[in-house]
């Protein structure tokens, strides 16, 4: 079967930088997808991508469609022959649907019912007329956002100018919202032309000729190597920023890294004022020493050669000074201001019209934390530190910088609060209380920042739980997903002595005392820990847990984090030996004959044991259960469970020799309780019978 190569680029106006890597993605995947589905052979799907285009590459793309033999089923036997044998109107019409004769049809037996089959044979089609379908697949591509043009009801990411479209060297027809594909591309917006391209196999050197780098990852390779040699010949440090990296690289078609320099008075601003004003409005790498001082200098990707670059330098040195000009302004008004006339301001500031000002979060705040400092039984000392950082934690809010710089929120707080005075504690936790920000980003160091975080994210969530906003599908406005991902990794690496369930209590008392709830407070409640749940399984899935070991230890109640997490660890393990098998089905069975029962401590009466396998089962829970209560540390994990492997052998004996529903109602109560209260214990620790062997 002969083979060609198939290219596809959409050239369209600049995109935005974040949606070019995705939407890169998209195309190849779709492309690959629609191939297979229509039984197109081909080898491999290349992609590429600049600001300027979307392109595809798949190799060795087959000239027809591999043929297709299938076997059909039509109606039962019974339906698709009348009582002389004869074809029914409903087997004609099954043959003639799938264009066979009636005579080709046959039954077959499926599952006691015999059908009627047909086989069906179908040719495959040329490539080059089915190719044209490919721009239904474009036009599946989904974008954050689209626009249309003209007067077309058509959505894009940004109006289409030009579609190459070859397979080997022809042009299959495909048209777009009015475009029609051909053998022509553009190069670079200043320094390229358009340009005819002859074979597929001409793409990616043809529009290197017109000073297009169309591969991303060579591209985004070009632009690191070009960094380094400046760091080299410069003897300077200049940090990658991945993310930073990405976005730039989405910016160019053909990358020139070069640098510039600002004044020296700008080093006396904060580092992360003089990072966030070159990564974040400039997209310029900051430059460092080798001892990790920033300097005065940054480092930036141009689109084009390298004509002019003292000239680029210049200009984008002339941003820059205006940008860190304004910088320093708010910096020093902000620093001339008190933090009590930024608490006044917070009281006009809406945090959620239903659940009051940023004022009034501050207050309840400083209600949860102080609550949960009680849960964590701390000291007088660190309490009052708590509630100082927790009174004005969100006092930047109203600064000049935060207000210009939304990401040097608590940043700032930190740097202003050592500046009027603050304890370094109190400031520290200004800042750390947003912490974390993101899935990688450092936790709280101090336990005092680390209650305000916990207390603010929780504020957060469950006040929007309480009035009805709860994240669904790709809907999370106030990102209550990744604060609860926050909180759970805080409770996980602090290790501290409170259950969850405490915890969203002591922020659901506030807002019931306050009249927020909108809904009942069980039901918000449940939401909770079904949220909770939910955040809990994405951890442990992060973890590599199997999925039956996360269904047996959330079936029970949260509880600690830490001890959680530590559980499902050791069951993943225990699993890999077949040895827990029968200790696991030991288990199970307490779990199983305690399902109906309700456990009533004060009614399990050893005097009223009947036989020595009852008193030793008996001693070896009481055994566990003293363990079991003291478990406080997820170290200890392993020696609960070590504790509860002990429990098998004494069940087996039990029922070996014990007859739980016996007719003697004295007994029959005693052992039900006894078995109540065995499976309230053992679960724990897990929920055995959803581990699957």
């Amino acid at each position: 079967m002969n083979k060609r190569d198939l290219i596809l680029e959409i050239g369209v106006e600049e995109m935005p930088a974040r949606f070019v890597t995705d939407a890169m993605y998209q195309l190849a995947d779709k492309v690959a997808a629609w191939l297979t589905e229509n039984r197109i052979a081909f080898t491999e799907v290349e992609h590429y991508s600049t600001p300027r285009r979307l392109a595809v590459k798949v190799k060795e793309v087959a000239e027809t469609q591999d043929d297709m033999e299938e076997e059909l089923r039509g109606p039962a036997k019974k339906i698709a022959m009348d009582e002389k044998g004869n074809w029914s109107k409903a087997a004609q019409g099954f043959a003639k649907g799938q264009g066979v004769l009636a005579d080709d049809l046959y039954f077959k037996e499926v599952k006691k019912t015999e059908y009627v089959f047909a086989n069906r044979f179908t040719t495959g089609k040329p490539t080059i007329e089915l190719l044209p379908e490919l721009n239904r697949v474009i036009q599946t591509l989904h974008f954050p956002k689209n626009m249309r043009w003209g007067d077309m009801d058509f959505k894009f990411v940004r109006p289409i100018k030009w579609i190459l479209f070859l397979y080997g060297s022809e042009v299959p027809e495909l048209e777009i919202a009015g475009v029609h594909a051909g053998r022509n591309t553009t190069g670079h917006r200043f320094l390229g032309e358009e340009i005819e391209i002859s074979t597929s196999s001409d793409y990616p050197e043809d529009l290197l000729g017109q000073f297009v780098i169309v591969h991303a990852e060579e591209r985004k390779e070009a632009i690191r190597n070009q960094l380094n040699s400046i760091q080299e010949e410069e003897n300077w440090l200049i940090p990658i920023d991945e993310d930073l990296l990405e976005e730039v690289n989405n910016l160019v078609e053909y990358p020139t890294a070069l640098f510039g320099k600002f004044d020296e008075e700008f080093l006396n601003l904060p580092s992360e004022v003089l990072i966030i004003s070159m990564k974040e409005h400039q997209r310029y790498f900051p430059v460092r020493d080798k001892e990790g001082k920033l300097l005065p200098y940054f480092v930036t990707v141009r689109n084009g050669d390298h004509n002019q670059l003292q000239n680029v330098a210049k200009g984008n040195e002339k941003v820059l000074r205006a940008r860190l000009k304004d910088a320093q302004f708010f910096y020093e008004e902000d620093r001339n201001k008190s933090i009590d006339s930024c608490m006044n301001r917070l009281e006009s500031i809406v945090f959620h019209e239903e659940l009051g000002t940023i004022a009034n979060k501050v207050s309840r705040i400083q209600k949860h934390a102080e609550r949960t400092s009680e849960l964590l039984r701390l000291d007088t000392d660190t309490r009052k530190t708590i509630q100082r950082a927790a009174s004005i934690c969100k006092f930047d809010l109203v600064t000049q910088m935060v207000y210009e710089f939304p990401e040097l929120q608590g940043v700032m707080g930190e740097k202003y609060a050592k500046h009027f005075g603050e304890e370094d504690l109190v400031a520290a936790a200004i800042n750390e209380h947003y912490q974390p920000r993101f899935a990688s980003d450092n936790l709280p160091g101090t336990v005092i920042g680390s209650v305000l975080s916990v207390a603010d994210k929780l504020d957060t969530i469950v006040g929007c739980f309480g009035i009805g906003i709860v994240p669904t599908g790709s809907t999370d406005p106030y990102a209550l997903r990744r604060q609860a991902a926050g909180v759970l990794q805080i409770l996980r690496q602090k290790g501290w002595p409170v259950q969850l369930e405490d915890l969203l209590s002591v922020v659901l008392d506030q807002y019931e005392e306050a009249n927020l709830l909108k809904n009942e407070r069980e039901n918000v409640y449940k939401q909770l820990i079904e949220f909770f749940n939910t955040r809990l399984k994405t951890v442990m899935q992060d973890m590599n847990v199997r999925y039956d070991v996360i269904d047996a230890v959330l079936k029970s109640s949260i509880g600690r984090v830490d001890l959680l997490l530590a559980r499902a660890e050791i069951l993943v393990n225990e699993l890999k030996n077949d040895s827990f098998k029968e200790a696991n089905e030991s288990l199970s069975r307490v779990l199983n004959i305690s399902k109906n029962l309700n456990e009533h401590s004060s009614n399990v009466i050893p005097e009223r044991f009947e036989n020595e396998e009852e008193r030793n089962l008996h001693e070896h829970y009481l055994a566990y259960k003293k363990v079991n209560d003291h478990l406080d540390s997820p170290e200890n994990v392993r020696h609960v469970f070590n504790k509860l492997k002990e429990l098998p052998q004494a069940i087996d004996r039990y029922f070996d020799n014990t007859m739980v529903n016996t007719d003697d109602e004295e007994l029959r109560e005693n052992r039900q309780a006894q078995m109540a209260l065995l499976s309230k214990e053992i679960c724990s620790f897990a929920d055995f019978n959803q581990l699957v062997f």
